[in-house]
């Protein structure tokens, strides 16, 4: 992947985690939240996370001087 379809991706991810987010919060203020479904949404909007970390290291190397 080149510089350009990285941040790309990441838009995508950035756009994906606030949208998961949204859900999160919208399902947890529920009568009676599904728990279950706020599980796994919020494992994969860490796994999101760490995706859209490891897209910002490619971008922007870790320098170690």
């Amino acid at each position: 992947m080149n510089a350009e379809e990285i941040t790309q991706r990441l838009e995508l991810l950035r756009l994906e985690h606030r949208d998961l987010d949204a859900a999160i919060i919208a399902l947890g203020e529920a009568t009676v939240p599904d728990q279950l479904q706020l599980a796994r949404m919020k494992k994969r909007k860490l796994r999101l996370r760490d995706e859209i970390s490891w897209c910002e290291d490619q971008i922007i190397p870790d320098i170690i001087a």
